[in-house]
């Protein structure tokens, strides 16, 4: 398993990625991240319930997000809501820039 708090710098799979900048706007519920990811405009994640949950729960056993149940919006029952953690922040942030600098050193190349 890929563990960016263990080994810091290390490449963050896609998809936690993905969690992570979806969480950075504040808290969200496991549907409302699936839909958070569906209409991305950027990019599309179609992941499905148990995909979603199993990554949520490695994130978590990692120490990049933490959970808590909270009301429902709609009055519905309480929903589990996930938010990111300061190591969570960090990580997002040090994969950002490890991107960023890719991204420069695919334009240096090619031009």
């Amino acid at each position: 398993m890929n563990d960016p708090v263990a080994r810091p710098g290390s490449p963050l799979r896609p998809r936690v990625f993905a969690i992570l900048l979806a969480l950075v706007g504040g808290p969200r519920h496991g549907y409302g991240l699936m839909q958070a990811l569906q209409t991305d405009p950027t990019e599309r994640w179609l992941l499905g319930p148990a995909t979603l949950y199993r990554t949520l729960k490695e994130m978590q056993d990692q120490g990049l997000i933490t959970s808590a149940e909270g009301p429902d919006e709609s009055g519905g029952p309480p929903r589990r809501y996930y938010r990111l953690t300061a190591a969570g922040r960090r990580a997002g942030a040090a994969e950002a820039a490890r991107m960023v600098a890719l991204a420069s050193r695919w334009e240096q190349a090619v031009t």
